[in-house]
């Protein structure tokens, strides 16, 4: 089973855990989650508006090329 889920940041969060500083993926592509592994270099030039789809391997493709944002669906 697969699901798309909006991931739209593009960089980690940090987290202070005692004297470790952690990166928690908020990308969606890490293969470490949920710990970040780098991968969102990948979606820093990725557009707004546009779905894209990395396949297990990272490759991107892009699925849709003008799709709305979640408030113009909501604020219709």
């Amino acid at each position: 089973m697969s699901r798309l889920v909006q991931h739209d940041a593009v960089g980690p969060a940090i987290v202070k855990v005692g004297d470790k500083t952690l990166g928690i993926c908020q990308c969606g592509l890490s293969r470490t989650k949920p710990f970040c592994d780098g991968s969102h270099k990948k979606v820093t030039d990725e557009k707004p508006g546009v779905i894209y789809l990395y396949d297990l391997e990272g490759h991107r493709i892009v699925l849709h090329d003008e799709f709305p944002t979640p408030k113009q669906v909501f604020e219709k």
